[in-house]
């Protein structure tokens, strides 16, 4: 079973040419020596919104061989944690294989699910693949995982999970996730601010409660607590604030925003 692209042509071209002179564009040359992370948060829009964002961040990160892919459930479909169980996904660059070691390892997590329901229309995860592809110096597998309600204990307990599976490789965990949603770009950065300093401390516990807390729309505030808790097990020290936009910035409304960041965790 491959998976089919569920959002080319609309988040990003569906043409292979078109889709490399979109990135061209949005990500201009390349940049000096790259960081081994132990992982990313990149945002998840449409290209012309985000991409700038997601480029800014994967130009400075090696690819390993190893991918695993942490996404929010925009669909309610599937379980709470959906590994997807198919053998590869295609994308206009071509197929991208999954990691089977990988995922066996992690199908061995009591909450976990051998599922693609939760994935045959998910964008989060699918717009990562052009980046990789374009910034991946050999041939990498993946792991995509699709994570919807889970509460503060079970993040951390599968994110400490994620790190003792990875620990035998090397490997990139990519947080997808979006920041504040449709309201003013000052509110939207005056918020997004909490949750970027505690996302700059590794601090777990104040990312998903002051989510909470605040009313702060960011729709992958789970995957993140997994993904960083994961980090912070394989050795992260700090997150690093790459980037930072909104879709204001593009379509001139600032009133309304879709607001993004690019973080790196090493």
């Amino acid at each position: 079973m491959k998976r089919k692209p569920a959002v080319a042509g609309t988040f990003y071209p569906a043409s292979r040419d078109e889709l490399a002179r979109l990135l061209d564009l949005l990500c201009g040359s390349e940049e000096g020596e790259k960081i081994e992370a132990k992982a990313v948060l990149v945002p998840h829009a449409g290209l012309v919104y985000s991409g700038k964002t997601a480029c800014a961040v994967y130009k400075k990160v090696l690819i390993p061989e190893r991918v695993l892919l942490l996404g929010p459930n925009h669909t309610g479909y599937g379980p709470d944690i959906s590994v997807y169980p198919g053998m590869a996904w295609e994308t206009p660059f071509g197929e991208v294989p999954l990691d089977e070691e990988l995922k066996e390892a992690v199908l061995s997590y009591p909450k976990a699910r051998a599922d693609e329901t939760a994935h045959l229309y998910e964008h989060s995860l699918e717009v990562q693949l052009p980046f990789l592809i374009r910034y991946a110096e050999k041939p990498f597998r993946i792991l995509p995982i699709v994570l919807g309600h889970l509460d503060y204990e079970t993040t951390q307990d599968f994110g400490r999970f994620l790190a003792e599976a990875l620990s035998d490789v090397p490997a990139l965990i990519v947080i997808s996730s979006d920041m504040s949603h449709y309201i003013p770009a000052r509110e939207a950065e005056k918020k997004d601010m909490i949750l970027i300093s505690a996302m700059e401390r590794l601090a777990t516990d104040e990312l998903y409660y002051k989510r909470l807390q605040y009313n702060i729309t960011m729709c992958g505030f789970i995957p993140a607590s997994v993904g960083i808790a994961a980090a912070k097990a394989l050795g992260a020290r700090r997150g690093i604030l790459i980037d930072y936009s909104h879709s204001g910035e593009v379509t001139g409304d600032y009133n309304e925003v879709v607001a993004y960041v690019g973080m790196i965790f090493a």
